[in-house]
């Protein structure tokens, strides 16, 4: 140092504009150098330098960055990248206090006590350097620096509620992770910061932070030391950190270090805990307001006259104690325990056995230990690298380009490009280094280019995975108070800005529930705002619709094409329902209003459409006394009432009232009584659906299939929902209640004591098998009793053409269960012409059965065997069942109610198939119905019954 030279510590508190000092010093001479404890911090002030005074007369130099041009003037570097014996005028370490740090402070010792500029040297650093600067450094002229703004303590703050342009600091990467993605559900996002991420990927995050896209800096320690951001708040979320050996507690100096960065310039700032950090004692809390700290009484040192003679003479030297007292041996750093590690190779050893050898080795040792995987691994590399050198001079550039081709890959996850970048940056340190490489130039740009690619990557995996950009796009807006625009596709989603916000199902904003509570409540907010105008337009285009764009469902809710825009609520009648809109409060009286004068008008005439008939009965005039009490029992009960229930209004209704009644339709049915048109499947779906309104039922029974004849009885337990549903249960099955009006009109005909076996045209209606007819039939209240025999074959035309003709009375063959369900083309007796049945959806025939299996022990030209069912009038067992109705007289419990002997006609007369002998059965049209009434025919008595009594 020259006679002339000064040696200056500006000391003071963080935010007194120490480092901006410098870089004005430095610029005041021709040359400078100042050295930084960050490679991210360099890049930062070597960008400020180069904006002032151009890039060709500004150097960068860190471990793994070379930029030198030919005219370089002004040097920027990290501590341990300070060149030495230069000469330049200027000379700057800044965070000097960085001379106690148990990992790194030997070298910023080495630069207090032996970097010194021709003109001028400062030293930046907290004011605990007072004393041993002024004990170690001869002449040296104090600056004190106060902090131009205030900062203050707020105590524990949770993270949801903290305020934006906060930093939250963590202290490992799991933790600064955890913390940006809370933040990204609730907040819509954070930058990271942290010490192990490249210069590029670093200013790529800063720049969202600082240009307000996200709110939120989630960094380590990292931005304790000088990097200059617009930050507010900082918060702790733990008060220990692990050093490299252990946990342990920070020191004030520390914490005061990282709090200090709230604020800037004249800004105050304010700092804090959250998440599990303990509230700071008032002691500590008031030291850091205060700046007021304990003095370092101990600076790291390690012997920097090196002895390169032999291996073991440097590392002696190495291990070198102090003698000064402020001086404290430093602990085993990386490098020395990696030269260690190659002393003990037997090869290495043998190779450095001069003092070239050995300073070759020992530089090859300080290639830091980037990638942190173990000890022994990163010994291997150096071990390899060593040989490269000492054997040729450089290394290998094919090694060295596989090397850098393995990690040259940008897909992967966060870790994995961490890990990347991690293993890069080794290579990248090498190929700076002067006279390693053939082609220096060459790799630095490769692995430079390397490691860009691998930043970007990582910046866009940071982004995606913890900045929201919808969620902190629409704060920003909201907070900015501006106009939001809107819109909403053909398939409801809603964007704003540009971003899918949610989905408009009808008129109920629905948001994207993919983040958390805040982001929600935001992305509502928003969402709201910008929709207001939408809901008005969207009223009106629903308000002008036709009504076949709306519908209601089986569970009372409306709907506009895919759209729930409200639900049925029972009324005071149950044929005028009202309804209820499906409309979000925000989007006015007016709109709710509209919605539901609409659903209203469509429901009421859908209801005067489908129920049409029933209507007109009940405004009919002239309906009168019981005529009109009959009908309004219909009305009540939407057209539909099982016989049962209405037995006594039936035997008083004369038949001018019952003439009255069939006009509008109404059928006075074995089984029920109701009206043909109100069966069809429409009708049929909304009588349900008001039906369990008036019932208030909380689950509405659906509609059976269109066009069945039967179906499996409903489950529900609610009394009447299989009339309403236009069916009557009978067993496992239920029956359309037309088509069992037909079935009684063919089973008057029929012997129900005696037994008869179904016809064809008895299973034609039902659409069954011969053994599911006889469920059914057991379901009315009858008897099946299953019986085999003997198939009569057919027998060739001719001699049936030769036959003897039939004789009088005989009795027809019963019907064979193989020819059940084949068409009939013989004449059927016509039904009376009450029971003519109504236009009905088709019944869908279900398939025809299977003929009997011919037993296999049979020969080939044995009698085929089929099967066949006789069904006899069950009494009560089936009125109990719902069946059918109740013989008079007789034994009900055993289901025999008919006199032994003959068969009686209703003169008393014998039948007329009575002693007729039981020849074979044709196929052929029965008779014409008989006009009177057979007595001894279950149905028959019934309505005999019925009719006496009226």
């Amino acid at each position: 140092m020259s006679a002339d030279g000064r040696v200056v510590a500006v000391l003071g508190p963080t935010n007194t504009g120490k480092t901006h000092y410098a870089i004005e010093r430095m610029l005041g001479y021709r040359t400078g150098i100042i050295g930084l404890p960050l490679r991210l911090l360099a890049r930062e002030v070597y960008d400020k330098i180069v904006k002032a005074r151009g890039p060709s007369v500004v150097a960068l130099v860190t471990g793994e960055e070379r930029i030198v041009p030919e005219r370089a003037q002004y040097w920027v570097c990290t501590v341990e990248a300070m060149p030495e014996g230069m000469g330049a005028d200027f000379v700057a370490v800044d965070e000097v206090q960085l001379c106690a740090d148990p990992e790194r402070g030997h070298v910023f010792t080495d630069r207090l006590l032996h970097a010194r500029g021709l003109h001028e040297t400062v030293f930046l650093g907290a004011d605990t350097m007072r004393g041993p600067i002024r004990a170690l450094v001869p002449g040296v002229i104090f600056v004190g620096r106060e902090r131009m703004s205030e900062l203050s303590y707020t105590g524990p703050k949770k993270i949801s509620r903290m305020k934006p342009r906060s930093a939250i600091v963590g202290f490992s990467v799991d933790s600064v992770y955890a913390i940006a993605e809370l933040l990204r559900r609730q907040r819509g996002g954070a930058a990271v910061v942290m010490g192990a991420l490249s210069p590029r990927t670093r200013n790529a995050q800063v720049e969202m932070y600082q240009s307000g896209e996200v709110d939120f800096l989630v960094a380590t320690d990292a931005i304790g030391m000088g990097l200059n951001l617009d930050i507010d708040h900082v918060a702790f979320s733990s008060l220990t950190k692990f050093d490299g050996r252990r946990m342990r507690p920070l020191a004030p100096n520390e914490l005061a270090q990282i709090a200090g960065r709230a604020g800037r310039g004249m800004s105050d700032g304010t700092f804090g805990v959250t998440g599990e950090a303990m509230d700071l004692p008032p002691e500590v809390a008031e030291a850091i307001v205060e700046h007021s700290f304990t003095p370092i009484r101990k600076l790291q040192w390690r012997n920097s006259a090196l002895q390169f003679g032999r291996l073991d003479a440097l590392i002696r030297s190495l291990e070198e104690k102090p003698q000064n007292e402020w001086f404290l041996k430093a602990r085993e750093a990386d490098d020395l325990m990696a030269l260690k590690a190659l002393a003990e190779d037997v090869e290495t050893s043998a190779r450095a056995s001069d003092a070239a050898s050995v300073k070759l080795l020992w530089n090859v040792c300080r290639i830091p230990d980037f990638r942190g995987i173990s000890h022994a691994e990163h010994a291997g590399l150096l071990t390899q690298v060593f040989h490269f050198l000492h054997e040729s001079g450089q290394i290998h550039e094919d090694w060295f380009a596989r090397q850098v081709q393995r990690i040259d890959k940008v897909q992967g996850d966060i870790d994995t490009l961490s890990k990347r970048l991690a293993y890069i940056r080794t290579w990248t340190y090498v190929a700076q280094r002067k006279g390693w490489l053939r082609d220096e130039e060459h790799w630095r740009g490769e692995t430079r280019a390397v490691e860009d690619r691998l930043s970007d990557a990582l910046h866009d995996a940071l982004t995606q995975r913890f900045v929201d950009r919808r969620t902190s796009v629409l704060l920003r807006r909201l907070k900015q108070k501006e106009a939001l625009v809107a819109e909403v596709n053909d398939k409801g989603e809603v964007t704003v800005e540009g971003h899918v916000v949610g989905r408009l199902e009808g008129f109920r904003f629905a948001v994207d529930k993919s983040g958390g509570g805040q982001e929600a409540k935001t992305l509502q907010q928003a969402g709201m705002q910008a929709l207001r105008p939408h809901f008005s337009l969207r009223a009106d285009r629903f308000y002008n619709a036709p009504d076949t764009e709306i519908d209601f469902t089986e569970q009372g809710g409306l709907m506009w094409g895919e759209s729930a825009v409200g639900k049925l609520v029972a009324g005071a009648d149950p044929m005028k329902p009202t309804v209820q809109a499906f409309v979000d409060e925000e989007a006015g009286d007016d709109v709710v209003q509209k919605v539901t004068r609409r659903l209203q008008h469509f429901i009421d005439r859908k209801v005067a459409t489908l129920f049409e008939p029933l209507l007109n009965m009940s405004r009919d005039e002239m309906l009168t006394g019981l005529a009109r009490g009959f009908a309004f029992r219909l009305v009540e009960n939407f057209g539909i009432i099982p016989r049962e229930a209405v037995a006594e209004d039936v035997k008083v209704l004369d038949q001018d009232a019952r003439g009255l009644l069939r006009k509008h339709g109404v059928r006075f049915g074995q089984f029920t009584i109701f009206m043909p048109l109100l069966l069809k499947p429409a009708p049929t779906r909304l009588r349900l659906v008001l039906w369990s309104l008036a019932r208030g039922l909380d689950n509405f029974p659906e509609a059976p299939p269109p066009g069945l004849v039967t179906v499996p009885t409903p489950k529900e337990d609610t009394p009447g929902v299989d009339a309403m549903s236009g069916y009557r249960s009978a067993g496992e099955r239920a029956i359309r209640i037309d088509m069992l009006e037909r079935l009684a009109d063919l089973l008057r005909a029929e012997d129900s004591r005696k037994g008869f076996e179904a016809n064809p045209d008895m299973l034609s209606i039902t659409g069954m098998t011969l053994e599911q007819f006889a469920e059914l039939m057991q379901g009315l209240g009858y008897r099946a009793e299953k019986g085999e025999r003997e198939k009569m074959r057919p027998e060739p035309a001719e001699e049936v053409e030769a036959a003897p003709p039939k004789e009088a009375g005989a009795e027809q063959p019963a019907v064979a269960s193989g020819e059940a369900t084949k068409p009939v083309t013989e004449a059927t007796p016509e039904p009376a012409p009450e029971a003519a049945p109504e236009p009905m959806p088709e019944a869908v025939e279900q398939p025809a059965p299977e003929p009997a299996a011919v037993d296999s022990d049979a020969e080939e030209t044995g009698p085929e065997i089929e099967v066949f069912y006789s069904f006899t009038w069950g009494g009560q067992r089936g009125a109990r069942r719902g069946g059918g109705p109740r013989r008079e007289g007789g034994d009900r419990s055993r289901g025999q109610g008919k006199p032994k002997g003959a068969a009686k006609g209703r003169k008393g007369k014998p039948r007329r198939d009575q002693g007729k002998p039981q020849g074979a059965r044709k196929f052929e049209a029965r008779p014409p119905k008989k006009d009177k009434i057979d007595p001894d025919n279950p149905f028959a008595a019934a309505l005999m019954g019925l009719k006496d009594k009226s």
